[in-house]
C-alpha cells in the first residue's frame, strides 16, 4: 500500500473525533485527495521531488510511548537561557520535559484547544484561515491535525521569556509521519519570541509536515526562529503563514543545516499600512542534502515593508533552491520592498537553483530584488594564507563573514551564540566563539 493509499484508509478513523475542526478536516482531505503529493510537473516545485521520501512505508501514528530524559534532549534546547518549553515526542505532548505554566498568556496544545468551548471563538475566528487552500501538503496536514501549539498572547501583553517548541522521533517505529500544527495569535501591542525545532534521534525515516499559522495584530511584534539540523534519514516540509495588521512587525529566520529534503513554504500577508516583514535565512549544505526555499510577501496596503535576505552555502553534491515572490498590488503605493539571494558553491558539484521574483502593479514604490551565485575569493583566501591562517580555517573565516549579516538581526544573544557555534561545526573549524 503506497502513502496515499494508507493516508485514505487511516483518515475515516481520525475523523471519529467530532471537535471543532471535523468539517475542516473532511473538506481538507477532499482537497488532498484531488490534488495528491506536489511533483516536479508543478512550477513550485520543479527543482524538489519528493519520489525518495514517499517509498517509505511510514506509519502515520506511533503505536507505543517512548519515555526520554532531559539528558536525552538537553543538546536541542537552547538550555542558555530561560524559555517556556513545549515538547512532543513522536507526535505526543510530553509533559515532564514540557515548561508550559504561564501567567497572563496561554500556551497549551492544539487538541485542547480544538475540544475546549472556552477556546471555540478563536478557533472559529483564526484556525485555518489563511492556510492555502490549494496547496496539497498543507491540505493533508489540516486533514489530520491531531496535535500540536496553541499559542494566545492577549492585548499589551509581553511574553517575559522565549518558548521553545521542540518535536523529537525516537526510532520506536521503523519510519514515521509527523503532521503536527501550531497556531498562534499575537493581539494588539502584544509581543513574543518563539523558537522551533524538529530533530529526529534516530537513524530510522521521518518525515514531518508542519503548518503552523501566525496573526500579529496592530502594533504587535512577532519573533520567531526555526533551526534545521537534523539526520540525512530526516525529512521536513515547513508551512508556514503569517497575517499582518497595521503598524505589526513580524520576523522569521531560518537556519538550515541539515536533513534529507527540507521544503519551506513561508507565506506572509499583510493586512494594514506601516508593517515591517521580515524574512532570513542562512543555509549551510553538504553530501545530498537538500533545502528548498519557497517565500511569498503579499503587499495589498500602502506605506509597508518587507526584507528578505537569504544566504547559502552548498558543498559536495548538496542542492538548494529559493523561489522568492513579492506581490505589490496597485493600491500598495509607497510599498519598500527589498529581495536578496546570495550563494556560494563549495565545490564544483553543488547546485543551487534561484528565481527571485517580483509583480509590482504600483507605480510608486522602492522595490529591488537579486540573487548571486559564485565561491569564495580567491585573492581574499591568498591574503589569509600569507597571514599564517591555514586554508581551512580561512575558509571558515570567509565564510562565517559571507552570513554574519544575517545573524546581525537575531534579537536573543544566547540564540545567536548557539547558530555560531552550529556554523562552526558544519565547518568544521574553530572560530573562536565561546561554546
Amino acid at each position: 500500500m503506497d502513502l496515499k493509499d494508507k493516508l485514505v484508509s487511516s483518515f475515516a478513523t481520525l475523523q471519529e473525533q467530532n471537535d471543532a475542526a471535523h468539517q475542516i478536516r473532511q473538506e481538507a482531505f477532499e482537497q488532498f485527495e484531488t490534488l495528491g503529493f506536489p511533483t516536479k510537473k508543478l512550477e513550485a516545485w520543479k527543482y524538489t521531488s519528493l519520489n525518495s521520501v514517499l517509498k517509505t512505508d511510514f506509519n502515520l501514528f506511533p503505536t507505543s510511548a517512548t519515555t526520554l530524559s532531559f539528558e536525552d534532549v538537553k543538546p536541542y534546547f537552547v538550555h542558555e537561557i530561560d524559555a517556556y518549553k513545549v515538547v512532543f515526542v513522536d507526535g505526543v505532548f510530553n509533559a515532564e520535559l514540557s515548561n508550559i505554566d504561564t501567567e497572563g498568556f496561554e500556551v497549551t496544545l492544539m487538541s485542547k484547544a480544538l475540544n475546549d468551548a472556552e477556546h471555540k471563538a478563536v478557533i472559529e475566528k483564526y484556525f485555518n484561515s489563511i492556510a492555502k487552500k490549494d496547496e496539497s501538503l498543507t491540505s493533508l496536514n489540516t486533514a489530520f491535525t491531531k496535535e500540536g501549539t496553541f499559542i494566545h498572547i492577549p492585548k499589551s501583553k509581553v511574553a517575559d521569556k522565549p518558548i521553545q517548541l521542540l518535536h523529537f522521533a525516537t526510532g520506536t517505529e521503523n519510519a514515521l509521519f509527523l503532521q503536527p500544527r501550531n497556531l498562534v495569535v499575537v493581539e494588539e501591542n502584544a509581543q513574543v519570541q518563539i523558537i522551533e525545532r524538529h530533530q529526529s534521534l534516530t537513524d530510522n525515516a521521518t518525515l514531518t509536515n508542519a503548518v503552523t499559522e501566525m496573526f500579529v495584530a496592530k502594533h504587535a511584534n512577532l519573533d520567531y526562529y526555526k533551526i534545521q539540523n537534523d539526520k540525512l534519514t530526516a525529512s521536513l516540509i515547513d508551512n508556514t503563514y503569517i497575517s499582518q495588521e497595521g503598524q505589526s512587525n513580524a520576523s522569521v529566520h531560518t537556519f538550515s543545516f541539515g536533513g534529507k529534503i527540507t521544503r519551506n513554504n513561508l507565506n506572509y500577508y499583510q493586512k494594514g499600512e506601516y508593517i515591517d516583514s521580515t524574512l532570513k535565512g542562512i543555509t549551510i549544505l553538504e553530501g545530498k542534502q537538500h533545502v528548498d526555499h519557497y517565500t511569498l510577501v503579499d503587499h495589498v496596503e500602502p506605506n509597508c515593508e518587507s526584507h528578505q535576505n537569504y544566504k547559502g552555502i552548498f558543498a559536495e553534491k548538496s542542492t538548494g533552491v529559493f523561489n522568492g515572490k513579492i506581490y505589490v498590488d496597485k493600491i500598495a503605493q509607497k510599498t519598500n520592498a527589498f529581495q536578496q539571494n546570495n550563494n556560494i558553491l563549495l565545490d564544483d558539484t553543488a547546485t543551487i537553483n534561484t528565481k527571485p521574483q517580483l509583480e509590482i502593479f504600483a507605480d510608486d514604490v522602492k522595490c529591488s530584488h537579486g540573487c548571486t551565485i559564485g565561491q569564495l575569493d580567491a585573492e581574499a583566501m591568498f591574503y589569509l594564507k600569507t597571514r599564517g591562517i591555514p586554508e581551512k580555517e580561512a575558509k571558515g573565516l570567509l565564510t562565517y563573514a559571507f552570513a554574519n549579516n544575517v545573524l546581525e538581526s537575531v534579537r536573543i544573544p544566547e540564540l545567536q551564540a548557539r547558530v555560531n557555534k552550529l556554523i562552526a561545526e558544519k565547518l568544521g573549524v574553530n572560530l573562536g566563539f565561546d561554546q
